[in-house]
């Protein structure tokens, strides 16, 4: 078996500890960072690794998707957005319109902004 990194071992801690908002603050954060990736790796025509991230990013996208509450309206908003934004990594995919792709990356930077300092309002008690 091999030894967890440092780096690994402190985001394993990170998840572990993370209240239910905290970690969907680490899914929006992580899908940002992997759209970019992406990007990245489109710009450097490096197809496969490109892919490999796309697939992490719909991975998290399907994963918001499942800790959806459906009883509640707002759930059901964020589940036809983020069905939205899976078909549009797809378009990504097909087309390499690195514009598609900038959409979706600006969904999740906007969404990981909001989120924490939805996290920051609620543990302060600061609007």
């Amino acid at each position: 078996m091999k030894p967890m990194n440092y780096q690994q071992q402190y985001l394993k801690t990170k998840v572990e500890t993370a209240s239910p908002g905290e970690l969907t603050l680490l899914l929006y954060e992580e899908l940002f960072r992997k759209l970019n990736m992406a990007k990245k790796l489109n710009q450097q025509k490096l197809q496969g690794e490109m892919l490999q991230k796309l697939h992490g990013a719909r991975e998290i996208m399907y994963e918001l998707i499942t800790t959806l509450n459906m009883d509640y309206e707002i759930s059901q908003q964020l589940h036809a957005l983020y069905d939205y934004y899976l078909r549009r990594i797809t378009d990504f995919i097909v087309t390499k319109d690195e514009e598609v792709l900038e959409e979706v990356i600006q969904f999740a930077k906007e969404y990981a902004e909001t989120w924490k300092q939805a996290l920051h309002i609620v543990k302060t008690g600061n609007a």
